[in-house]
């Protein structure tokens, strides 16, 4: 519908904000077979991750045939796991950020730990959008984001140290833990943009721990983190 609205408008450009869930979840299990997934790997039999996965795809693929069919400009960003200030406690760095905070112990990980991720700083997001939006055109897909893997268990030992937090680490492999590696292949945007991602995840990590503890109550985040956790 908004699609359609932006045609009927007369809406030159669509930068459409989709996700490195749209990839296949047999190329992000296997720890011995370590795929880093770049655009050509999204085709048939395809097998998003999850309904949001699902939902991105189509949402792709809907913006390309209308940028094929009708007088408008499209791109894809495909977003890998962005990170940094304002973003809430529903994503693996900011609920790491906020169970040192208020100095959980024991210090939760849902998963094993083993999973790895290529957390990418919104500052670098938003300058791969703006690269990724200058090659807008038919609806073309690009990956944003680092190649820079890095395991939930070292990241929340990055999170303790810097916190001051001496916890014992608790892995909750029942609870909801996604691919064990999803890395991009960033070298399309790279390539025609010259776009590389500027902020280490040890950096990010820390600019974004200074802004929660800047902004945010210790009891109030004690006494809503439960809810803050699951809440989308």
């Amino acid at each position: 519908m908004i699609f359609k609205a932006c045609v009927e408008s007369g809406v030159e450009r669509v930068i459409y904000a989709s996700s490195g869930c749209v990839y296949p979840k047999n190329l992000q299990a296997d720890k011995d077979n370590i795929v880093r997934l770049n655009e050509n790997h999204v085709g048939p039999p395809y097998d998003a991750d999850g309904m949001y996965g699902w939902a991105k795809l189509m949402g792709e693929m809907a913006l390309a045939t209308y940028a094929r069919e009708q007088d408008i400009k499209a791109v894809s960003c495909r977003y890998f796991t962005a990170y940094g200030p304002r973003a809430t406690e529903s994503h693996a760095v900011i609920a790491m950020i906020a169970r040192a905070f208020v100095r959980q112990d024991p210090f939760e990980v849902w998963g094993t730990g083993e999973q790895v991720r290529n957390w990418t700083y919104i500052s670098d997001i938003v300058e791969g959008t703006l690269r990724a939006a200058e090659l807008a055109d038919n609806g073309e897909a690009y990956n944003i984001g680092t190649m820079e893997g890095t395991r939930v268990m070292d990241a929340a030992k990055m999170v303790l140290k810097r916190s001051g937090h001496v916890s014992n680490i608790q892995t909750l492999p029942e609870m909801p833990t996604g691919p064990y590696y999803r890395i991009a292949d960033n070298s399309k945007l790279a390539d025609r943009t010259g776009w590389r991602p500027a902020i280490k995840f040890e950096d990010g990590l820390a600019q974004t721990m200074d802004w929660y503890q800047a902004v945010h109550s210790t009891t109030d985040i004690k006494t809503r983190l439960p809810n803050l956790l699951l809440e989308r």
